[in-house]
């Protein structure tokens, strides 16, 4: 996991984001899921943001791929 640019080298992104705390708390469930679902892929980087205001806590989790 980075905070800059992602590394050369992806050709496909998939943004996960969750807002509501059962969402939040589920997120690492749905990504593993989605990447055994996707197959042979090769995960090149990754970015994790979190934005608030006074009600909403959004978790915004970037992955940048390729195919294997």
């Amino acid at each position: 996991m980075t905070d800059g640019p992602p590394s050369a080298g992806y050709t496909a992104v998939k943004v996960f984001t969750a807002t509501k705390a059962m969402e939040r708390a589920d997120l690492g469930e749905v990504i593993t899921t989605w990447l055994e679902q996707q197959g042979d892929i090769q995960v090149v980087d990754t970015v994790v943001r979190q934005s608030s205001d006074r009600q909403f806590h959004c978790l915004t989790i970037v992955i940048f791929y390729r195919r294997a």
